[in-house]
């Protein structure tokens, strides 16, 4: 199952840790690994109309939305209950992607691409193609990732631009929320300071690095 939601609303994965309000969300069915184009473009659909969903990754289940939507944005802030200091993250479908939205170094661009597509996630300088509202507001930061996930993929190939992700976990819960019980968070490397610092240690491997 595929959660999402037409118009202003959200969607959440079943889960016994939620209420599924059916008035104001909806699921779509859509097979993980050889997705349907026309559940894609419905999704995408959701996506351009300022929705928000919460779609599978190759680590955790994540909210999504349009990186220019200030609404939705603020809405899924709301719903995690973030602070100012929170690192959002852009989910891009390449390196080159990465490299629109971020200043990457030659050193920190030869690491990241050892590493993607896959379930990390890589705090870096944001450039002025970030929304302000997205970056850290005293780092001037931004979160990216490339996800190993064809579900992800093919929404963003149809989308045209990267996702607006953040972790689907809500006030209180411990872990993030997700289906299959191993499914853990990205592992977070900030590469901000010219040096590398795991800041989380989570689905993706980060031995090398400690």
């Amino acid at each position: 199952m595929f959660p999402a939601v037409p118009g202003p609303g959200f969607g959440l994965c079943v889960s016994g840790a939620l209420a599924y309000n059916p008035r104001v969300a909806r699921l779509i069915d859509i097979h993980p690994t050889n997705p349907q184009p026309r559940g894609v473009a419905s999704i995408v659909q959701i996506i351009r109309r300022g929705g928000i969903i919460a779609y599978p990754t190759d680590s955790s289940y994540a909210f999504g939305c349009s990186i220019g939507n200030a609404r939705a944005i603020s809405m899924i802030g709301r719903i995690r209950r973030t602070d100012k200091t929170h690192n959002f993250t852009l989910v891009c479908s390449n390196l080159s992607e990465i490299s629109a939205y971020a200043r990457v170094d030659n050193w920190a661009y030869r690491l990241i691409k050892s590493m993607t597509p896959g379930p990390y996630t890589f705090i870096l300088p944001a450039t002025r193609e970030v929304p302000k509202r997205l970056q850290n507001p005293k780092r001037r930061t931004i979160g990216l990732r490339v996800p190993d996930h064809p579900l992800v993929q093919a929404m963003l190939e149809s989308l045209g631009e990267p996702i607006m992700s953040a972790t689907l976990s809500l006030p209180g819960d411990d872990r993030p929320l997700t289906d299959p019980v191993e499914i853990e968070p990205t592992s977070v490397i900030d590469m901000t300071s010219g040096s590398v610092e795991v800041l989380r240690v989570g689905r993706g491997d980060v031995s090398a690095l400690l």
